[in-house]
């Protein structure tokens, strides 16, 4: 590893290198496992959604053990499929759909998993791989509503500025297989889900819109959240949430009778891996949180205030020092054709409001290896950031005002690019401060 003075930008590189390795489902899932069923009576079906579904499947697959029955469908973002498992198919079928808004691809593995969870038995064991992502990857619509509507208010809610939790509150009421529905199709087989965590709290039943978890979030409040962002539905749909027709499987519902989660990586163990590799360089590493929200923007001009007060005054923390934070921050469109995801947007609001200060470097990326829909996890910045934009004729503000972080970044060589990594905590922010 670079020393952080020696080389800034290779050392947040490794930092987030790190982050990333702490969620590898290869790394983390033989722990997690139970014990197969007995082979003369059930089998085991391995049913998933998320950025991380072929990591994980492939991980399942590679540990179970090769006399016990085992079969089953994940869906996964197009491109990430490890690839050893592309290339030799195991047990376990892998699809890929289309991410943040869903397809037909999308439709119909979803209804795959349905048709799979029909004939099972209690003696039956459903490994549920649920990781961020899951809930554009599995996409089948409440009865009455037409897909394209599903679409277009998925689309909607991610130009809305709505927060995950909010944009899952609606999705999960919209659907006929999350918010817990997932768990009743498969009874009466005990279900043991493995979740990797892309949410603000780790809380279950918004990891990829809760499939197989009790949902405390009711009908009125998908209400509320499409009126509090102005987004129009169709009337099937508004006809469903004001009816309750739409209404999700509740905490105590005996469908989840005899159910397990087992959290195997959240953002918070991810943040710690990238603390102790920067601690054994010599430097003071401070995790602000791992569960930061807000626009993407204001979120960085935060970070910059602070980065600046550590090199101005020492203060709240002394230099040299690396300062993390994880979460998963949103973008507000306010502009078309602009391209980047919340993790670059965040970092051009933070190099604006850093004003070249001397000694900060900043990398923010999203974990799974994509910001958004574009080719890049994030970018890097300096104290050189601005100069050499204004070197070549590039207005930051400019790029900010049309959400075109992307291409601000890239024109200065700065996107950070290492292809999907097949897991996927969501943000990672990290500010060297020397």
């Amino acid at each position: 590893m670079p020393a952080p003075s020696a080389d800034p930008r290779a050392f947040l590189r490794a930092l987030y290198a790190a982050a990333v390795s702490r969620a590898l489902p290869a790394d983390v899932i033989g722990a997690h496992l139970p014990p197969p069923p007995e082979p003369a009576r059930g089998r085991t079906l391995v049913l998933g959604a998320g950025k991380a579904g072929g990591a994980m499947a492939a991980a399942v697959d590679a540990l179970w053990p090769a006399d016990a029955p085992l079969s089953g469908l994940v869906v996964t973002r197009y491109d990430h499929v490890p690839p050893a498992y592309r290339a030799q198919p195991g047990r376990i079928e892998v699809v890929e759909a289309r991410h943040p808004v869903p397809d037909e691809a999308g439709r119909r593995a979803a209804q795959r998993i349905v048709e799979l969870t029909r004939g099972l038995t209690a003696d039956d064991l459903v490994l549920c791989l649920i990781s961020g992502g899951g809930s554009a990857l599995l996409a089948m619509p409440a009865d009455g509503l037409a897909f394209e509507d599903k679409q277009a208010i998925n689309r909607a809610l991610l130009n809305s500025g709505a927060a995950i939790d909010e944009m899952n509150t609606v999705r999960k009421h919209l659907s006929a297989i999350k918010g817990g529905r997932l768990a009743g199709l498969c009874a009466p087989a005990r279900v043991v889900t493995l979740l990797i965590s892309d949410v603000p709290g780790d809380d279950p039943s918004v990891i990829a819109s809760g499939p197989t978890v009790p949902d405390a979030s009711t009908c009125a409040d998908a209400l509320r959240i499409l009126a509090r962002y102005g987004i129009a539905v169709p009337d099937a749909a508004r006809a469903g949430l004001e009816s309750g027709a739409f209404e999700t499987p509740k905490p105590g519902d005996a469908c989840f009778a005899g159910h397990e989660l087992r959290m195997i990586a959240t953002p918070q163990a991810s943040l710690e891996a990238a603390a102790a590799l920067a601690r054994s360089a010599g430097l003071a590493a401070h995790i602000l949180s791992d569960e930061i929200e807000g626009e993407s923007r204001e979120v960085g001009k935060v970070h910059a205030a602070l980065a600046r007060a550590v090199a101005r005054r020492g203060e709240p923390f002394e230099r040299p020092c690396v300062i993390l934070s994880g979460g998963e921050t949103t973008v507000t469109v306010k502009a078309k054709g602009g391209r980047g995801g919340r993790a670059s947007e965040f970092l051009l609001g933070c190099t604006i409001a850093l004003q070249g200060q001397d000694g900060v470097w900043a990398l923010s990326a999203d974990t799974d290896g994509i910001d958004g829909i574009e080719d890049n996890a994030g970018a890097l910045a300096g104290p050189d950031t601005l100069a050499r934009a204004a070197a070549l004729g590039l207005k930051p503000a400019d790029f900010l005002d049309r959400n075109d972080a992307y291409s601000f970044f890239q024109a200065l060589g700065d996107l950070l690019v290492p292809g999907p990594t097949f897991t996927n905590v969501n943000d990672f922010r990290a500010l060297l401060v020397l």
